[in-house]
C-alpha cells in the first residue's frame, strides 16, 4: 500500500488542497503515481496519446508511456554513458514526467542536505579529468586492457600492452595510456569500469596559493590543489598515476556492454604508485547541512517551481518532448545567455527572441540557396518547424522557462552546499593568479528511478571554459 504525504498544493474546484504523493516512489509506486491523474487528452500522466484504438464498441485514446527512464535510454543507445541532462533542461527532454522527476530530484537533494531524507538518492562529484580512460577484462578472451573511447567502434580499439598503445596512439595520450595500462593491469579490475585520469606523475606542481604550498594538477581547466604535508598531498606525490572512476559496464561483447552510474571499486589492490577513487560525494553531513534559512530559500524555489509547472500545459510538453530536434534548438538558444555569463531575466522577451532567433537562422538557410527550389526548400522548413509557436504554445513555453527559472534557482543553493564538501581545493589559473572556483559540477543519481542529472553552475562553468583570462591545462 502506497503512503502518501504532501508536495506542493494543486486546485479542486475552487479550492486550493494538498496534492498528496506517495513518500517513497519505487517501481510499483511510481507507476501507481502516474495513473492518480488524467490529463485533458483522456490518458493518464505519464502516458501520451497517439490517434485512438477501439476498446468494446467505443473509440478510446491509444495512450503510450510517453519517458523512458535513463536506464532506458542508455539501454537504447547500446548501454554507452552517453551525455546527460542538466536538471532543468529535463523540462525539454522529459516532458511532463521529466520535469516532475527534475523538481523530485531537487527535493530528495534537499532532504538529504537537512539531514531527514530516507531517499535512494546518491550524490557523484564530476571531476575535470582527462582523457577519459577505459580499463578491465576482454570479455572475448579474458584479456586485461585499456582504452579510449574507441572501445565501442565497430571494430573496438583496445589495448592490451604497451606496443598497442604506441602503435595508435602518440605524444602525451600515449604516455598516459601506456602509465594508465602499467598501473591498473595488477589490481584486479572485474569487468569493464570507466573514469578520467586526473594526472601522471609529469603532470604534478608544487605552487603557491594564498602564501601555502601546495601540490596541484590540472587536466582541463580546474586547477586541483592539495596543501603540501598532507596525507593526501604526500599520497599523491607518490603516485605515478591518478584516476577517478564513474561508471560500470557489463556484457559479454563490447558491442551489447549496458552502462550503469558508480563503482563498486571494493576489493582491488592498492599500491603507492596509484591514487584512484570513485567519483562519489563522500561525506554530505556536518559542513554540507542545509541551516533552517537554506531550507526555506529552496523550499520557496520548489513551490514556486510547482505552481508554475501546473499551470503549464501537458500537450506543449508533450509536443517538445517527442521533437528531440525542437528541444535540442530551445536548449542551444539558451545557452547563448549562458555564454555571455547571463541568465533568462524577462521570460516574455525570452519567448520572442527565441522566434526571432529562428527566422533569422533560416533566412541565412535562405540566402545560401541558389535555386528558387532551394529557398522554397527552406520556406516550407520554416513554415513547418514556426508552426509550434502558436498563441497557446508561446504562453506555455514563457512558463516553461519561468518553471526553468525556478529549478536553477533551487539547483544554485544546492550546489552551493554540496560544494562544500571537498577534498581538495579547486581553483582557475587567471593571468592575474589563482582564483577560487567550484567543482565542475555534481550528478544526482536516484537508484529508484534509474535516473541521473547533472547539476552544474553553467553561468561560472561558461566563464571559466570561455573566459580569455581563464588559461586552461592544456594552454601551459
Amino acid at each position: 500500500m502506497i503512503k502518501f504525504k504532501e508536495f506542493l498544493n494543486e486546485k479542486k474546484g475552487n479550492k486550493i488542497v494538498p496534492n498528496c504523493v506517495p513518500e517513497a516512489i519505487s517501481d510499483k509506486d511510481k507507476e501507481a503515481l502516474y495513473r492518480l491523474t488524467k490529463e485533458a487528452d483522456g490518458c493518464w500522466a505519464g502516458f501520451k496519446k497517439i490517434g485512438t484504438k477501439k476498446k468494446g464498441n467505443k473509440i478510446v485514446p491509444n495512450c503510450v508511456p510517453e519517458f523512458k527512464t535513463f536506464k532506458e535510454q542508455l539501454q537504447e543507445a547500446t548501454g554507452k554513458n552517453t551525455h546527460m541532462t542538466h536538471i532543468e533542461d529535463q523540462v525539454l527532454y522529459g516532458g511532463v514526467k521529466g520535469a516532475r522527476e527534475a523538481i523530485y530530484a531537487l527535493r530528495s537533494l534537499r532532504d538529504m542536505l537537512k539531514g531527514s531524507s530516507n531517499s535512494a538518492t546518491d550524490v557523484t562529484v564530476k571531476w575535470d579529468g582527462a582523457p577519459a580512460v577505459f580499463a578491465g577484462t576482454d570479455p572475448s578472451d579474458g584479456k586485461f586492457f585499456v582504452a579510449k573511447k574507441g572501445i565501442f567502434n565497430k571494430d573496438p580499439k583496445v589495448y592490451k600492452s604497451e606496443a598497442d598503445v604506441r602503435a595508435d596512439t602518440s605524444g602525451d595520450l600515449a604516455d598516459k595510456l601506456v602509465t594508465a595500462y602499467n598501473e591498473l593491469k595488477d589490481i584486479g579490475i572485474e569487468g569493464v569500469i570507466q573514469g578520467d585520469i586526473m594526472f601522471t606523475q609529469k603532470d604534478l606542481s608544487t605552487e603557491n596559493i594564498d602564501g601555502e604550498s601546495h601540490i596541484t594538477f590540472q587536466p582541463n581547466t580546474i586547477v586541483y590543489a592539495i596543501p603540501v604535508g598532507t596525507k593526501l598531498a604526500k599520497t599523491i606525490q607518490k603516485a605515478n598515476l591518478g584516476v577517478v572512476f564513474h561508471t560500470t559496464y557489463k556484457g559479454d561483447s563490447f558491442s551489447n556492454m549496458k552502462a550503469s552510474f558508480g563503482v563498486n571499486l571494493k576489493g582491488l589492490k592498492t599500491k603507492s604508485s596509484l591514487w584512484y577513487q570513485d567519483a562519489a560525494l563522500k561525506d554530505v553531513s556536518g559542513t554540507a547541512t542545509f541551516t533552517k534559512k537554506d531550507t526555506e530559500e529552496v523550499n520557496k524555489a520548489l513551490s514556486k517551481a510547482g505552481k508554475i509547472f501546473q499551470k503549464i500545459s501537458g500537450t506543449t510538453l508533450r509536443q517538445i518532448e517527442g521533437n528531440p530536434q525542437l528541444a535540442q534548438k530551445l536548449e542551444q538558444f539558451n545557452n547563448t545567455l549562458v555564454r555571455k555569463g547571463q541568465r533568462i531575466s524577462s521570460t516574455t522577451k525570452h519567448v520572442n527572441d527565441l522566434i526571432a532567433w529562428f527566422d533569422k537562422n533560416f533566412a541565412k538557410e535562405a540566402d545560401k540557396r541558389k535555386s528558387d527550389k532551394g529557398k522554397q526548400a527552406i520556406a516550407a522548413k520554416q513554415k513547418e518547424v514556426m508552426s509550434f509557436f502558436s498563441k497557446n504554445n508561446r504562453k506555455n513555453l514563457d512558463l516553461i522557462y519561468q518553471l526553468q527559472n525556478a529549478i536553477v534557482d533551487a539547483k544554485l543553493l544546492t550546489i552551493k552546499k554540496l560544494d562544500r564538501v571537498k577534498q581538495m581545493g579547486t581553483f582557475v589559473r587567471t593571468r592575474n593568479g589563482f582564483k577560487v572556483t567550484g567543482s565542475e559540477g555534481f550528478v544526482a543519481i536516484d537508484h529508484s528511478t534509474d535516473g541521473a542529472v547533472k547539476l552544474v553552475d553553467r553561468l561560472e562553468f561558461s566563464t571559466n571554459n570561455f573566459s580569455p583570462n581563464v588559461i586552461k591545462g592544456w594552454e601551459r
